[in-house]
C-alpha cells in the first residue's frame, strides 16, 4: 500500500430512486441503431405496400406518390424514438391515422412503427407524467377512432349485406368484438413491455449504484488503513528514537560535565552514546525492512519478533547506565506471549522509562515488572520521583507519550492505567488478556 497517496473514491451515479430520476442518454450507436431500424422498417412498408397493392385490398387505394409519403412519415421518426420519445410517438400516430384514412394499401408495417412509438415512450421518456399523459392520449384516441369506425360500419347497409345474420351472435358483432380485442391486446402489450423495459433500466442502475458504493466504501476502508498504518509508523519511530535520543542526551551531558574533570567517565558516557546511536539505527533499519514486501513465508509477528518483553532487562540496564536508578523483577511464571503482545509491552516500558528520565525529575528511581498472572500479563513501570508530571495527561515528545501506550494496549484488547502516585511519583500500569491457548503453552 502507497502511504504517499490516498486511493480517490469514485463517484457515484445518480440515485435510481431518487425523484426525477432519469436513464442514461442514448449513445450514439443507439442513434445509428435507430436510424437502421427506422430506414429497415421504410424498406419493408414499401415491399409490403407492393404486395397489399397486388392483392387488391382497397377497391380505390391511394396513388403511389400519397401511399410512399405516408409510409415515410410513419416510419421515419423512428430514427429519434430514444431521444424525442413523446414528440415521436405524436407524429408516428398523427401519420398512422393519416396512413388509414387515405387508403393507403399498407397494414402490417405501420402497426408495428406505431408499436415501437408507444413503447419507446415507455422505454425512455424522462417524465414519467409526460409518458402516461402521451400514451393515454394517443390510446384514447385510437380507441375513439376504432369505436367511430365500428360504428360506421354496423350501420353501412353495404357492410351488413356482406353478413348473413345480425343480432347478438352475429358474425358483425363477433367480428366487432375480435377489433377491440385485438387493439386491447395490442395497446397494452406496448404499455407493459415500454414500462417493464424501464424498471429494467432502473434496476440495472441500483446495480451499478451499488457496486459504486461498494468501491466508494473500499475506497474509505483503504484510506483510514493508510491513516492507521501511518500513526502506527509514527508511534513506531517515536518509541524507537525518543528513547535512544533521550538516552543520547543524557550521556553527552554528563560527557560533557565529566571532561574536565574525569576524562575516563566521560569517554565511558561517550560509549554509551555511541551504542544508543547504534541501537536506534538498528531498529529503524528493522523498521524499515517491515515495510518493504516481504517473503511469501515470512509474517509480519516474525517480522517484529526481536523486539520482545526478552529485552527489557536491557531497556532497564541502559536506564540505569544513563543515571536513572532502575531495577525489574518478574513476578508469577513466565509463558510465551504472541509476538505482536510482546513487542508493545517492550515499547510500553521503553516510553515508560524514557518519560522516567524526561520528565521524573532529579533523583528519580525506576521500578519495573512483568506480572504472568492466570489470565493476564501485566507491566508496571512506576518512579517516585517529583518532576513536572502530575497528571495522566502526560504525554511524550510530539504527543505520541501515554496515547501512543494505550493504543498499543488497546489493540491487544487491554487497559491501560497512568497516573500520580498517593506516595508521589507516577505509574504506568498496562494489563493484556491472555488467551487460553497461550496460557496452556
Amino acid at each position: 500500500m502507497d502511504l504517499a497517496t490516498t486511493p480517490a473514491a469514485p463517484a457515484l451515479p445518480p440515485d435510481p430512486d431518487a425523484p426525477g430520476w432519469r436513464r442514461e442518454p442514448p449513445s450514439a450507436d443507439h442513434r445509428r441503431a435507430d436510424a437502421a431500424a427506422a430506414g429497415a422498417l421504410f424498406a419493408g412498408a414499401v415491399l409490403s405496400l407492393v404486395l397489399y397493392r397486388t392483392a387488391g385490398v382497397y377497391d380505390e387505394p391511394a396513388s403511389g406518390p400519397v401511399s410512399l409519403a405516408c409510409l415515410l412519415a410513419t416510419t421515419a421518426p423512428l430514427a429519434w424514438r430514444r431521444r424525442w420519445p413523446a414528440a415521436t410517438l405524436v407524429v408516428v400516430a398523427l401519420a398512422f391515422g393519416v396512413t388509414v384514412s387515405l387508403s393507403v394499401p399498407e397494414m402490417l408495417v405501420i402497426n408495428i412503427a406505431l408499436f415501437m412509438a408507444l413503447y419507446s415512450v415507455g422505454a425512455w421518456e424522462p417524465s414519467r407524467r409526460r409518458a402516461a399523459w402521451v400514451r393515454g392520449a394517443v390510446v384514447v384516441g385510437m380507441f375513439v377512432w376504432l369505436v367511430v369506425s365500428l360504428f360506421q360500419a354496423s350501420t353501412d347497409q353495404e357492410v351488413l349485406a356482406e353478413f348473413d345474420q345480425v343480432g347478438a351472435f352475429s358474425p358483425l358483432v363477433a367480428y366487432m368484438l375480435i377489433q377491440i380485442l385485438t387493439n386491447v391486446l395490442y395497446f397494452a402489450g406496448a404499455w407493459w413491455f415500454g414500462d417493464h423495459a424501464w424498471a429494467s433500466a432502473r434496476d440495472r442502475a441500483r446495480a451499478e449504484r451499488r457496486t459504486r458504493e461498494l468501491q466508494v466504501e473500499r475506497a474509505r476502508v483503504e484510506a483510514q488503513a493508510v491513516t492507521i498504518e501511518r500513526l502506527r509508523l509514527a508511534r513506531e519511530l517515536h518509541d524507537a528514537v525518543a528513547h535512544h535520543v533521550s538516552l543520547m542526551g543524557v550521556q553527552a551531558a554528563a560527557a560533557r560535565t565529566l571532561l574536565g574533570s574525569d576524562t575516563a567517565r566521560a569517554g565511558t558516557a561517550l560509549e554509551h552514546v555511541e551504542d544508543s546511536a547504534r541501537d536506534a539505527i538498528t531498529e529503524l533499519h528493522g523498521l524499515l525492512v517491515t515495510l518493504r514486501e516481504q517473503d511469501p513465508g515470512v509474517g509480519p509477528e516474525e517480522a517484529v519478533a526481536s523486539l520482545d518483553v526478552d529485552r527489557i532487562p536491557a531497556l532497564v540496564a541502559e536506564s540505569v547506565a544513563a543515571g536513572v536508578p532502575a531495577s525489574f523483577l518478574v513476578v508469577g511464571d513466565p509463558v510465551p506471549l504472541p509476538p505482536l503482545v510482546s513487542l508493545n509491552l517492550y515499547r510500553i516500558a521503553q516510553e515508560a522509562l524514557t518519560n522516567v528520565r524526561k520528565h521524573g525529575g532529579p533523583g528519580a528511581r525506576a521500578d519495573v515488572r512483568l506480572r504472568y498472572l492466570d489470565d493476564t500479563v501485566e507491566l508496571e513501570v512506576a518512579d517516585d520521583g517529583m518532576g513536572r508530571r502530575r497528571s495522566g495527561t502526560a504525554r511524550g515528545a510530539g504527543g505520541f507519550g501515554i496515547i501512543g501506550m494505550r493504543e498499543r494496549v488497546a489493540a491487544d484488547g487491554g487497559t491501560l492505567l497512568t497516573g500520580p502516585r498517593r506516595t508521589g511519583g507516577f505509574v504506568v500500569r498496562a494489563q493484556v488478556p491472555l488467551r487460553r491457548e497461550t496460557a496452556d503453552v
